[in-house]
């Protein structure tokens, strides 16, 4: 923190100060206000909280150097905490069993300097909640100390492995004033003695229950009408501004490097390594610095590839040749739109509810349900697995208020093949790009209402996508874009929709400037989606796709793919 104030007011910087000593490494970012579980909460409401986002990012982050697991015996002695330690992990800096008491104790490498008259509250991330262990907090005086401190955690429960992934949160600090609790003398007093509060408060609560008597008559469309405002704008009932510093969100600096180049950036969202067990290796690289690597050329790959409008744009074209397919889209892994192809379909007017409901019947099929219930419904498909009578499902999905609860997908092909095999008379081969072995259907079904959603997400495959009936409203992110994605489990990512609460709120913060493709894929458009390519899918229309990945050319990236 530079103080060109005593921070009396504004938002002058003021010196904050991380000494290191030769050897010390220490990884310190701005918090970030995102957290795993309040992405999971449904539509990601737990964001509305705004005291939870602000509390969130209050401070800095000190991220694990060493990736590890304990386990406490319930005893007091230091000796009474078992250590398992990652592969290549440096145990020079991992913690240790200092105090007994079932306490972890990290060691911060710095001294931190605050301004005189500051201190530095020290302990763990808000709302980061660890099951079996708990973070204690302190209060430093850190203006004058020449000293290091530790963080410490005590276990909550004995014989229950814990486990710190390397890069992982495990201290939170900020400044804070030395005298600034002492000096309030907090009293009680009634609210009608400041009729002003009391007149936006007695507003507020009418205009709350009101609100919520609207809620349960006629429940809101999308999920940014299902909340009020109000605090989070920084507003009372009736739109007046109250204060002129209201926050909606934090925006702290990192450390300065460019005195310690030696240094490594932290990541700013959180990497989960896999538990191995320990082996004398040599000591790891310096942290992240191929992921760093990676993106540094991926982000440079990207704005290359900026730099050409032909080469930036997704084509839409007509009579693509075998050849040219594979020269102009296929090995370069490009994603093109192509129309024409489907004009020999009968499906394209075949396909209508009625006509499908008496070409099946009642067989069964398998499809996606209850996929409103859960915001993590694509990573968990087998949770949502239900079955019905084909006939029963169209009906399901032609209800008004269907939207994403029902979906016949991709991940159904295999127990539907039977059942939906009288469809495949009114389908032909797309011999210019795909190899059909005798007598096989390649293709795999999705059948869905208008509102049908698919998270964003990248696959592992080449995939060629058709669309039969209705309109499917794609954003597509080429893979140079990972860095920006908040990619932390297999394919998917921490932002399941680049059109959600979360986004506009800006949460994402990487994925600002990011190269976003908006694209709507019509009846009779085939859209090759190449390996790696990130989208989300969004049915505008009752909606029925295809997707085929048996191409001419080698398409098994996936056999190599890193399985953490």
């Amino acid at each position: 923190m530079r103080e060109t104030s005593p921070l009396g007011g504004g938002t002058s910087a003021v010196d904050l100060i991380a000494y290191v000593h030769s050897g010390w490494e220490p990884l310190i970012r701005p918090a970030p206000a995102t957290r795993a579980w309040m992405d999971a909460t449904p539509e990601s409401f737990a964001y509305r909280c705004l005291p939870l986002n602000i509390a969130n990012a209050h401070g800095w982050e000190v991220l694990t150097p060493a990736g590890f697991e304990a386990r406490w015996t319930g005893d007091a002695a230091t000796d009474a905490i078992e250590f398992r330690f990652d592969r290549g992990a440096d145990l020079g800096k991992a913690p240790v069993s200092l105090f007994g008491q079932g306490i972890i104790t990290f060691h911060i490498e710095s001294i931190i300097r605050t301004p005189p008259g500051w201190n530095l509250w020290v302990g763990g991330s808000p709302n980061r909640l660890k099951d079996g262990v708990g973070p204690l907090s302190g209060v430093i005086e850190t203006d004058w100390s020449p000293f290091t401190f530790t963080m410490n955690w005590r276990f909550t429960r004995a014989n229950q492995w814990i486990r710190f992934d390397h890069g992982e949160p495990f201290c939170f600090m900020f400044p804070l004033r030395r005298d600034a609790v002492e000096a309030f003398a907090p009293r009680f007093q009634s609210l009608g003695e400041d009729p002003a509060t009391l007149e936006r408060f007695t507003a507020w609560s009418q205009e709350r229950d009101a609100f919520h008597r609207r809620m349960a008559e006629q429940p809101a469309a999308s999920g940014s009408q299902k909340w009020q405002k109000h605090y989070y704008r920084g507003v009372d009932v009736a739109g007046e501004t109250l204060i002129d510093d209201h926050r909606s969100k934090l925006r702290l600096r990192p450390f300065d490097r460019s005195d310690t180049p030696h240094i490594p950036p932290p990541p700013m969202e959180d990497r989960a390594s896999p538990v191995t067990a320990p082996a004398p290796t040599p000591p790891a690289a310096p942290f992240d610095l191929h992921a760093r690597k990676r993106d540094w050329w991926l982000q440079a790959m990207e704005r290359q590839r900026q730099l050409s409008p032909a080469a930036s744009v997704i084509e839409r074209r007509t009579g693509v040749g075998r050849q040219e397919f594979l020269d102009r889209y296929y090995a370069p892994g490009r994603p093109v739109l192509m129309c024409g192809e489907l004009d020999t379909w009968p499906a394209l007017t075949r396909w209508t509810p009625d006509y499908l409901a008496k070409a099946i019947g009642p067989a069964l099929i398998e499809y996606q349900g209850e996929r409103s219930r859960s915001p993590t419904f694509e990573m968990h498909k087998d949770a949502h697995t239900r079955t019905e009578p084909f006939d029963a499902f169209l009906a399901r999905i032609g209800r008004p208020d269907a939207a994403n609860d029902a979906y016949l997908t991709a991940y159904n092909a295999a127990r539907n093949a039977e059942a939906l095999a009288p469809l495949w008379q009114d389908i032909r081969p797309l011999e210019s790009f795909l190899h059909y072995a005798p007598a096989a259907r390649e293709g795999m079904m999705w059948i869905g209402p208008a509102g049908a959603f698919t998270p964003l997400h990248h696959d592992l495959t080449n995939n060629l996508f058709v669309q039969v009936v209705g309109r499917k409203r794609m954003k597509l992110l080429p893979p140079t874009q990972v860095g920006r994605l908040y990619n932390q489990t297999h394919v998917f990512s921490e932002i399941s929709d680049l059109d959600g609460e979360a986004v506009r709120q800006g949460l994402f913060p990487h994925l600002e400037g990011a190269s976003i493709y908006e694209i709507d894929v019509l009846p009779g458009e085939v859209l090759f989606i190449p390996l790696g390519w990130w989208h989300q899918v969004r049915a505008l229309d009752f909606s029925i796709s295809m997707t085929f990945t048996n191409f001419h050319w080698p398409n098994d990236a996936a056999a190599s793919y890193p399985v953490a």
